[in-house]
C-alpha cells in the first residue's frame, strides 16, 4: 500500500487518509480514529460506569476537571466554560447547564465563558458530528458533580460535620441536622482548596430531582444579543489599526496565478496595498488557495479594488470540469460493477431470478453551505505569537494549523471563538484564518479577511455530487429479495490525499453499507469517482444522498406493488432486532456499537409515531399528497412525513410536516425542537433549489439570485416535531443533522402521491412544470 500525504502535517483523523494505487481493489482505509474509549454513566442512572462512547478517540479526548471548567466568585457568580461553538445548535447553553444542573447552581447566577482553542486544556473541541451532547453530557454531569462535591466538602470542614450530613441545593450548602447555610460565594475560597474527587467516587443525581435537564424552559443564553443586535459575529470584531482585506482566488481548483496587474486597484480611495497570497498545490487540506490580496481601510474599498484588478490564470487540470458532462460519467459508472463494499447472500443471482426489478437512478448535484455568515477571520500576528479572532467550528484545529502553517508554537497561538452565523460544517475548515494570519504576518498589523457571498460559493468545501443506483429485486408475491445499490460520488478523502477515488468507511457507513432493511441478498457498490474541486462535510454529509435514494426507491417498490408507502416501509424494515451488516470497516459515526447499535425495533418505532401524529391516510383534497420516510444518522433515528399541495400550474407548496425523532437522553426539548424545524425548512429549500454547477472548470453561482434558498413564504406552514421518551439506559444521540436526509424523499414520495410524478434528479426546480 503507497501512503500518500498531504503536503502538510494533518489533524487527527485526517492523517490517516490512505489511498492504495490499484484501481478496482482501492479503497480508504482512514478518517478514522485511534485511541481508547470514554467510560461513561448510564445518562439517568448514579452508577460511576456502564457505556462507552467514542469520545476518547478524537483528537486531544476528554477533560474531566471542574478547575478547568468551573470559577465561583465571592460574590456567588458561578462562571461554566463552553468549550464548543455556537452556531444555532444551542450548545454554548446546553453543556453548562448540564454542569449547573449537576452543581446544584442556580442558572440566574450562571455566566457562560467561551473557550479559546486549546484542547490540551479542554478537550476536543470540534463542534460537529452532531457530537456535543452525546459525548459530553456524561463528562459535564461529572464536572459538575466534582464541583458539588468539593462545595460540600468545604461547607462540611468549615462546621465540623460529616460531609455526608451535607448537600447542596439551589446555590447553597445546607447541614440537614442543624439547617445552617452556606451560599457558593461563601464557599468559593476553601472549596477551590478541596481535592478534586475521583470519577469513580462521584455520585450523580437522581433524575427525579432535575430542575433543568429535559424540562426545555431555559432559553438559550445569547438569546437577547441575538436578537437585539448586541451579538458578537466575526465581522463585528474591531482592532486597533487593524486593515481589511478581500482576496481574488483562483476561480479553478488548483489553478495558479500568472500574472496581476495591480495599478487599478491602487487608485481606488481606501485602497492601501496589492499583495500575492501564498497558495498551496491541490489537495491541501485546509490550506489557502491563494491569489491577489486587496488591504484597504475598510472591506467596501477593499472588494472595489479587488474588482479593477487585471488578472491572468493558469486553470491548471480541472480546468475542464463541467457538471454536465460529469454527470453522465457518474451515470455510466453507476450501471456498471463498483468496488464491493458490503454483500450478503447473492444480489447477482437473485436479481437475475426475481419476478420484477424496480431500478431508480438518483441524482444530487453539487451543494454549497451558503450559512447565513460567509467566512471571516482577523489575526494579528506579531513575532512568533499569533491571535486570532473567528467563526470557527474547531478552534483546536485552527490553532494546530496556524501554528504548523507560520512555523510558530502551538502555545503562541491563540483563537478566540465568535459565535457563529451559521456553520453546517463549513467553519470546521480553517482557510480563511490561515489567510488572515498569513496577511498580518506579512503586514505586520492586524488585518481582517472578509469573504463575499460571490467567494462563499464560488470557492466553498463543497457537498458531493452523487449518483445512487438501486435495483430491487422483487419475487411474486412483492417481496423484496435482492438489493443493489451503487452510490457514485468523489469522496471528502480527495482534499486530503491526491487520488483518492473511493469513499472512505465514513462516508460509507451514511446510509449506504449500514442500510438496515431485513433482505436476504444484499450488494452494496462503490465504483470511482474523481474530484475536481474541493469537497467537505456538510450537514448530515453522504446521508442526504443515500436516504434520497434508499427512501424513494421504498416509494417505488411500494408503486409497483400497489401497496401503501408506510406499510412498504416497515415490510422492509422487518423485524425489530439488532442489525449487524457484514462489512469490513463498519463505521458508526465513531461510536462504539455495543453502545450504538443499529436498533431496528427504534427505526420502526419512529415510522410507527410519526405515522400516528402525522395522521398519515388521512383524506387528502386534490392535488395533495402525503410522503413518509425514515433514516437513522448520527446514532439518532428520523421519521418524517411531508404534505405537499401542487396547483395545475406545478406550483409547489408544503402545507405541514410532521417528524418524529429519537435520540436517545437528551438535555433541551426545546432546541430538538428548533433543529427539526431548521432542517425541515434547509431540505426544502436543497430539494427545490439546492444546485452548484460547474463549466470549465468554475463555478457558475455567485449569489442568492442563481443559488437560490426559499423564502419565508416558500417554508413549511407548520412543522410538528414529537421526541421519543428515551429508555432509563438510552445514552444521547446526535440531533443537529439527523433531521434534514428523509426530507427530501419524503417531500418527492408526497409529490408523485399528488401528482403521479416520480422526481429523481434534484433540485425539484421547474419539473412539476414540465
Amino acid at each position: 500500500m503507497n501512503f500518500i500525504e498531504n503536503p502538510t502535517k494533518l489533524r487527527g483523523f485526517e492523517k490517516h487518509v490512505k489511498v492504495e494505487k490499484v484501481s478496482r481493489r482501492s479503497i480508504l482505509k482512514g478518517l478514522g480514529v485511534t485511541g481508547g474509549f470514554v467510560l461513561a454513566a448510564p445518562v439517568m442512572s448514579r452508577q460511576a460506569f456502564a457505556y462507552e462512547t467514542g469520545a476518547g478517540k478524537m483528537p486531544h479526548g476528554v477533560v474531566i476537571d471542574p478547575r478547568v471548567f468551573v470559577a465561583v466568585a465571592s460574590d456567588g457568580t458561578v462562571t461554566i466554560v463552553a468549550h464548543r461553538a455556537e452556531m444555532g445548535t444551542g450548545v454554548r447553553t446546553s453543556l453548562p447547564l448540564i454542569v449547573a444542573e449537576e452543581m446544584e447552581a442556580d442558572w440566574s447566577r450562571v455566566k457562560v465563558q467561551q473557550a479559546h482553542g486549546d484542547e490540551v486544556k479542554f478537550g476536543n473541541q470540534d463542534t460537529d458530528g452532531s457530537r456535543s451532547t452525546r459525548h459530553y453530557l456524561i463528562p459535564m454531569r461529572q464536572i459538575g458533580a466534582s464541583a458539588r462535591t468539593m462545595l460540600e466538602q468545604a461547607a462540611a470542614k468549615r462546621w465540623g460535620v460529616p460531609a455526608t450530613e451535607v448537600k447542596a441545593v439551589n446555590h447553597e450548602v445546607v447541614h440537614s441536622a442543624t439547617s445552617r447555610k452556606l451560599g457558593f460565594g461563601e464557599l468559593a475560597a476553601d472549596a477551590a482548596k478541596e481535592s478534586v474527587p475521583s470519577i469513580e467516587g462521584l455520585k450523580l443525581k437522581d433524575p427525579r430531582d432535575f430542575r433543568y435537564l429535559g424540562k426545555g424552559q431555559i432559553g438559550i443564553v445569547d438569546l437577547h444579543d441575538i436578537t437585539t443586535g448586541k451579538a458578537r459575529y466575526g465581522a463585528d470584531v474591531r482592532l486597533p489599526g487593524m486593515k481589511y482585506a478581500v482576496i481574488a482566488r483562483p476561480p479553478v481548483t488548483g489553478g495558479k496565478l500568472v500574472k496581476f496587474e495591480p495599478e487599478a486597484a491602487l487608485k481606488i480611495p481606501g485602497v492601501e496595498k496589492v499583495m500575492q497570497v501564498q497558495g498551496w498545490p491541490w489537495p491541501s487540506k485546509f490550506q489557502p488557495l491563494g491569489g491577489v490580496a486587496v488591504i484597504a481601510r475598510n472591506t467596501g474599498a477593499a472588494i472595489k479594488g479587488r474588482d479593477a484588478l487585471k488578472l491572468t490564470w493558469d486553470d491548471g487540470a480541472n480546468g475542464k470540469y463541467d457538471s454536465v458532462a460529469y454527470r453522465k460519467e457518474l451515470e455510466e459508472a453507476s450501471r456498471k460493477p463498483g468496488l464491493v463494499v458490503r454483500q450478503e447472500g447473492d444480489a447477482d443471482t437473485a436479481l437475475k431470478s426475481a419476478d420484477k426489478v424496480v431500478v431508480g437512478e438518483y441524482y444530487l448535484p453539487h451543494l454549497a453551505h451558503a450559512s447565513m455568515e460567509p467566512p471571516v477571520a482577523i489575526a494579528d500576528v506579531k513575532g512568533d505569537k499569533a491571535e486570532i479572532w473567528a467563526p470557527v467550528q474547531s478552534p483546536g484545529g485552527t490553532r494546530e494549523d496556524v501554528a504548523k502553517t507560520l512555523g510558530i508554537p502551538e502555545g503562541n497561538v491563540t483563537v478566540n471563538v465568535t459565535l457563529l452565523g451559521g456553520g453546517f460544517g463549513r467553519k470546521s475548515k480553517c482557510d480563511f484564518a490561515l489567510e488572515a494570519a498569513l496577511l498580518s504576518r506579512e503586514l505586520g498589523a492586524p488585518v481582517k479577511v472578509q469573504w463575499t457571498r460571490e467567494d462563499d460559493l464560488q470557492h466553498d468545501f463543497l457537498h458531493t455530487v452523487s449518483v445512487e443506483r438501486i435495483e430491487a429485486g422483487l419475487d411474486k408475491s412483492g417481496k423484496v429479495i435482492a438489493w443493489r445499490h451503487r452510490s457514485v460520488a468523489p469522496t471528502i478523502a480527495s482534499t486530503f490525499a491526491a487520488g483518492a477515488k473511493h469513499a472512505a468507511p465514513f462516508e460509507l457507513g451514511m446510509g449506504l453499507v449500514d442500510m438496515p432493511f431485513e433482505i436476504a441478498n444484499i450488494s452494496c457498490e462503490n465504483p470511482e469517482a474523481a474530484a475536481f474541486t474541493r469537497i467537505g462535510w456538510f450537514r448530515s454529509v453522504s446521508n442526504i444522498p443515500r436516504a434520497f435514494a434508499v427512501q424513494s426507491m421504498v416509494g417505488e417498490i411500494a408503486h409497483a406493488t400497489g401497496r401503501d408507502q408506510k406499510e412498504t416501509l416497515l415490510a422492509l424494515i422487518g423485524s425489530p432486532r439488532i442489525v449487524k451488516p457484514a462489512v469490513k470497516d463498519m463505521w458508526n459515526y465513531g461510536e462504539p456499537y455495543d453502545s450504538y447499535p443499529i436498533d431496528t425495533a427504534r427505526l420502526r418505532k419512529v415510522v410507527e409515531l410519526v405515522a400516528e401524529k402525522g395522521e398519515w391516510g388521512r383524506q387528502m383534497p386534490k392535488g395533495h399528497g402525503l410522503g413518509i420516510a425514515v433514516h437513522r444518522s448520527f446514532v439518532s433515528y428520523i421519521a418524517t412525513i411531508v404534505e405537499v399541495a401542487v396547483d395545475d400550474k406545478g406550483k409547489l407548496s408544503v402545507p405541514r410536516v410532521d417528524t418524529a425523532i429519537d435520540c436517545g437522553t437528551y438535555v433541551n426539548p426545546e432546541r430538538i425542537a428548533s433543529q427539526i424545524e431548521g432542517a425541515a425548512i434547509m431540505g426544502l429549500s436543497l430539494a427545490k433549489y439546492g444546485a452548484v454547477t460547474f463549466k470549465d472548470g468554475k463555478v457558475e453561482q455567485k449569489n442568492f439570485d442563481d443559488f437560490q434558498v426559499i423564502r419565508m413564504d416558500e417554508s413549511p406552514g407548520v412543522t410538528n416535531v414529537y421526541i421519543v421518551p428515551p429508555g432509563p439506559d438510552t445514552p444521547p444521540s446526535g440531533v443537529g443533522e439527523p433531521g434534514v436526509p428523509p426530507f427530501a424523499p419524503a417531500l418527492m414520495n408526497a409529490i408523485f402521491a399528488a401528482t403521479g410524478k416520480r422526481i429523481r434528479n434534484l433540485p425539484l426546480g421547474k419539473q412539476l412544470e414540465a
